[in-house]
C-alpha cells in the first residue's frame, strides 16, 4: 500500500531556555530543553502494535522494529520539520522581480505595508485544510452510538480502535484514512453529547474525569457544545487539550517514580505531547492502541494536530469542527474508566504534580489597572486595526469579554494565539514572505512566536520584526513568553501548568495591555481620535518604556540591590554593649581587620572616575560611595538586554553567582550574629563558643565595607558589560578567571561563616589576597568600565 501523505505540525523548545516543573511527590524535576538539531533516520526503535486481543491495558503488546523517525528541529508547540531523507530547505524564497514589485508598492507611514486583513481568509495550507475541515465529513454513513458505548455508560475502546489504520508496508498509522474512518463516530459522539442533559451528563461521566485534577473544565465543555458557538467551542478546545496534557503526563510521572528501571535511566518526563503520546509507561497503562487513537486527534504532526493548530492562531473559529471537540472529551472519560481499572489491578496510585504559582506579581506590573472604559476602546480598536485578520475577529471579541467578566484564564488563552497570528502577518510583511502566513508542509517551517522573536531567520538575513517592534516591545514579549525566570505564559497554560480557575488577574491585565497598544501602532489615521484618547495613550507610554525584567542582566540589578539591603541591616543587629563587651577576650579591637579596611578607599578611589559625580566624596569613601543610593542609581542605568552575545552573558552568569554567595554571607552574618547575641544574654555560650562570638563581631566590621564593594564590582562591570565584546580571546580567559577567582573568594566565605564551619579567623587573610588582586586588576585597568571609556 502506498503511504499516505503525511501532515506535519511539529514544535520547538529553545535551546537555551530550560523548563523546569514540580515533581511528582513535590520535589523540582527539570523538563530541559532539547537539542534543536536534524538527526538521519538511523537505528531502529521500539514500536508496539495494536493488540489484536485488547487487554485494555496494553500488556500483551506485541513489539516490531521500525526505523527512527528524524528529530524535530522546532520550537515552541510547533516548529519545523524536514521530511525523512531530505535535507532542510530554506524557509522562504522571494523571487527577484516580486522582491522589487514589493520595494515599490505604496504603503503606509514609516514605511510598512500590512497585508490587508480582509484579504486573507484562512491561515490553514490547503492540505491542512482539507484535513481538519473535509476529510473527516467525506463518509456519510451514521455510526451507531452503541457500537462504542456499553450499557453501563463506558467506553468500549475495541471497537473505537478498529477505525485506527495501519500501513502494510511497515504497520505504521495510517493517519489520512484514520482521519476519515473516525470522522461518523466523531459526529455520532456528538450528537449523543447533544441528547444528554447536563444533569445526566454528571451523573454518568464527572467521576471519570476527576483522573485530570480539573473536572471542572470538562462539564464546562460539555455545556459549550450544546450551544456550539465556534469561538467557545475553539476555547473550549484549547483548554480541554492543555488539561488532557497534564493528566497524561501525571499519570506517565508517577509511573516513572514507581520505576527502578526509569529512575536508573533517569529519565523524566517527556517534554513534548507526541513524545508524551509514544512513551511505554502511557502504553503499559492504557494501551498502545489507545494512544494511537489519541495520535489521530492531536500530538502528532502527521495528524489532525488539533491542539498546536489552535494554540498558535492558524485556524479561526469556523475552521474547528465541534465533533471533534466531543470526540476528545469523550475519549477523556473513556482514558479514566481504564486508568481506573489499572491501578486498581496494580495497587497504584496517581499523584497529580503541583500547579505552577505566580510569585512577585508586582514584577510583572507594567500597565495600568484596565477598566471598562479602556476595554470599551479595544472592542473598538479591534474593529478597525489592521493587526487583526477579520475572520480571527470573534476571538479578539471573546477575549476582551471574558477579561471583562473576569474569566482571565479564558482572556489570556483566547488572546495569546491572536497576537502570534497578528505578529505572524507583521512578521510575513516586514520580511517579504507572505507564504509563510500559512501553515506549512512537512518539509517546511512553521513561523511561531520562537523563530519570530528570533534575531536571524534560517537563511541568516537579519529578522525585520525587532526593528519594526522595537526594543520595548521585543523585551515584552521575551519576558512573558520566553525568558526562563518569567513567567513563560504561553508556555505553561498550553501545557496545562497553571490552575484555570485561579489564574491572576494580574498577569492577564499586562497581556490584554499589551495587545491595546499593539492595536494601536498597527492602524490608520483615521482612528486617531481613538488612539491619542488620555487613556489609552498612558498605555502606549507604558509600553514605550518597557525594560526587560527578566532577562539575566535585570535578574542581575535585582540581585545586587537586594543584597545590598540586606547587608545595610547588620548595623541594626544586636551586639554585646561597650562596657560588657570587655569582658569577651579579644573583643577589644582587631589590628588586621584594621588593615583591610584601610585598603577598601583606596580601591574605591580608582572606582570613582566611573561613576556618577555626585555619589563622589573623599571625606569618607566607604559610608558615602558605598550606599544603596549609589547601586541604585547605577542599576537604573539601560543596559540592552535583546539578543545579548554569548560573552556577554558568561559574564553575567559569573555575576550573578558572585552576587548570591554575597547575599548567603550576608543572611548567614544576620542569623548567626542573632542567635550568638541570644545566646550571650541567655549565658549558655561556653568558653569556646564565647571565642568564637568575639571573632565573628571583628570580622563583620571589614566583611560588610567588603561585600559592598564587590557589589559595587558587580554593578560597574555590569553597566560596561557590552564592553567584553572588545577584548580578545586571550584577554577575555584572563577576566573571566578573574571573575571566578572573586566568586571562589565569596564561595569560601559562605563556607566559613556558615554556622557548622565558623572559621572567622580564616576570612582575614582570604579576604586581603582577594583586595590584592582587585586593586591589582584595577591599576592595570582590566575591567570592562575601563573599555566603556
Amino acid at each position: 500500500m502506498k503511504r499516505s501523505r503525511s501532515l506535519n505540525y511539529p514544535r520547538r523548545v529553545p535551546k537555551r531556555y530550560c523548563r523546569s516543573a514540580p515533581g511528582v511527590f513535590g520535589a523540582t524535576s527539570a523538563r530541559g530543553a532539547r537539542d534543536a538539531r536534524e538527526q538521519p533516520a538511523g537505528p531502529t526503535r521500539n514500536y508496539q502494535r495494536p493488540d489484536p486481543n485488547f487487554p485494555g491495558c496494553g500488556a500483551a503488546a506485541v513489539r516490531t522494529q521500525l526505523p527512527r523517525r528524524p528529530r524535530e528541529d522546532a520550537e515552541g508547540l510547533l516548529g519545523r520539520r524536514t521530511a525523512p531523507g531530505t535535507s532542510p530547505r530554506p524557509a522562504f524564497k522571494v523571487r527577484p522581480r516580486a522582491r522589487e514589485a514589493a520595494r515599490r508598492r505604496p504603503g503606509p507611514p514609516g514605511g510598512l505595508e500590512m497585508a490587508l486583513p480582509d484579504s486573507v481568509t484562512t491561515c490553514l495550507s490547503q492540505p491542512v485544510h482539507y484535513a481538519i475541515c473535509k476529510l473527516g465529513f467525506e463518509k456519510k454513513d451514521a455510526y451507531d452510538i452503541n457500537n462504542i458505548l456499553s450499557g453501563d455508560g463506558k467506553v468500549c475502546w475495541q471497537a473505537v480502535t478498529e477505525h485506527v489504520c495501519y500501513l502494510e508496508s511497515d504497520q505504521s498509522m495510517d493517519y489520512i484514512n484514520s482521519i476519515r474512518s473516525l470522522g461518523p463516530v466523531c459526529e455520532s459522539v456528538n450528537l449523543y453529547f447533544k441528547s444528554l442533559t447536563k444533569e445526566q451528563f454528571v451523573i454518568q461521566y464527572a467521576s471519570w474525569f476527576h483522573w485530570t485534577n480539573c473536572t471542572e473544565v470538562f462539564l464546562e465543555v460539555f455545556d459549550v457544545l450544546q450551544d456550539t458557538q465556534a469561538t467557545e467551542v475553539a476555547l473550549g478546545l484549547m483548554k480541554l487539550t492543555s488539561c488532557l496534557e497534564r493528566a497524561l503526563g501525571d499519570v506517565s510521572a508517577s509511573m516513572r517514580s514507581l520505576s527502578q528501571v526509569y529512575l536508573l535511566k533517569g529519565n523524566d518526563c517527556p517534554f513534548l505531547l507526541r513524545d508524551l503520546l509514544a512513551s511505554e509507561q502511557l502504553a503499559d497503562v492504557f494501551g498502545q492502541a489507545v494512544m494511537n487513537v489519541l495520535r489521530v486527534f492531536i500530538g502528532s504532526p502527521h495528524g489532525l494536530n488539533l491542539r498546536n493548530v489552535l494554540w498558535h492562531g492558524f485556524a479561526s473559529p469556523q475552521e474547528i469542527p465541534a465533533k471533534y471537540c466531543a470526540m476528545l472529551l469523550f475519549l477523556t472519560a473513556g482514558l479514566g474508566q481504564l486508568l481506573q481499572t489499572y491501578l486498581l489491578q496494580t495497587r497504584g496510585v496517581l499523584v497529580h504534580r503541583p500547579y505552577v504559582i505566580f510569585m512577585s506579581l508586582e514584577e510583572l506590573d507594567a500597565f495600568p489597572d484596565l477598566n471598562n472604559e479602556i476595554l470599551s476602546i479595544a472592542e473598538e480598536l479591534v474593529k478597525l486595526s489592521s493587526f487583526v485578520l477579520k475572520m480571527m475577529l470573534p476571538f479578539w471579541i471573546a477575549a476582551l469579554r471574558a477579561f471583562k467578566q473576569s474569566r482571565y484564564a479564558d482572556s489570556v488563552i483566547l488572546l495569546l494565539p491572536q497576537l502570534e497570528v497578528g505578529l505572524r502577518l507583521l512578521f510575513t510583511t516586514t520580511n517579504k514572505c507572505p507564504n509563510r502566513l500559512l501553515t506549512a508542509e512537512s518539509s517546511a517551517l512553521y513561523t511561531t512566536f520562537d523563530e519570530m522573536l528570533r534575531k536571524h531567520l534560517d537563511n541568516e538575513e537579519v529578522n525585520q520584526l525587532p526593528v519594526v517592534l522595537e526594543e520595548p516591545a521585543m523585551d515584552f514579549l521575551w519576558d512573558f513568553l520566553n525568558h526562563q525566570e518569567g513567567p513563560r505564559i504561553r508556555d505553561r497554560l498550553s501545557h496545562g501548568e497553571i490552575n484555570l480557575e485561579t489564574f491572576p488577574r494580574e498577569v492577564a491585565n499586562q497581556i490584554v495591555g499589551f495587545a491595546i497598544t499593539i492595536l494601536c501602532r498597527f492602524s490608520d489615521g483615521d482612528m486617531f481620535s481613538l488612539k491619542e484618547h488620555m487613556v489609552i495613550k498612558s498605555l502606549r507610554n507604558c509600553a514605550s518604556c518597557y525594560q526587560s525584567r527578566f532577562h539575566p542582566i535585570s535578574r542581575l540589578k535585582k540581585q545586587v540591590l537586594e543584597c545590598m539591603r540586606s547587608i545595610h541591616l547588620w548595623p541594626e543587629l544586636p551586639t554585646v554593649p561597650e562596657e560588657q563587651g570587655q569582658k569577651i577576650k579579644g573583643l577589644e579591637g582587631n589590628a588586621e581587620a584594621d588593615s583591610l579596611i584601610s585598603m577598601i578607599p583606596e580601591i574605591v578611589s580608582q572606582l570613582q572616575h566611573y561613576m556618577p559625580q555626585n555619589c563622589c566624596s573623599s571625606n569618607d569613601p566607604i559610608n558615602s560611595v558605598l550606599t544603596e543610593r549609589l547601586l541604585v542609581e547605577l542599576c537604573g542605568t539601560r543596559v540592552c538586554t535583546l539578543y545579548s552575545p554569548r560573552p556577554v552573558l558568561e559574564v553575567v552568569v559569573v555575576l550573578r553567582q558572585i552576587s548570591a554567595q554575597c547575599h548567603q554571607v550576608s543572611q548567614q552574618v544576620i542569623a548567626g550574629a542573632g542567635l550568638r547575641y541570644t545566646q550571650w544574654v541567655n549565658k549558655t555560650l561556653r568558653s569556646r563558643q564565647r571565642h568564637n562570638y568575639r571573632r565573628m563581631l571583628n570580622s563583620i566590621k571589614f566583611l560588610s565595607p567588603v561585600l559592598r564593594l564587590i557589589l559595587l564590582l558587580i554593578t560597574l562591570e555590569l553597566v560596561s558589560v557590552h564592553s567584553v565584546c572588545k577584548k580578545n580571546p586571550f584577554d577575555y580567559q584572563q577576566y573571566l578567571k578573574f571573575l571566578k577567582s572573586v566568586l571562589q573568594y565569596t564561595e569560601n566565605l559562605v563556607t566559613y561563616t556558615s554556622p557548622e564551619k565558623n572559621k572567622w579567623d580564616e576570612t582575614v587573610e582570604l579576604t586581603k589576597k582577594t583586595l590584592i588582586k582587585i586593586r591589582k586588576i584595577s591599576d592595570r585597568k582590566l575591567m570592562l568600565m575601563h573599555l566603556a571609556t
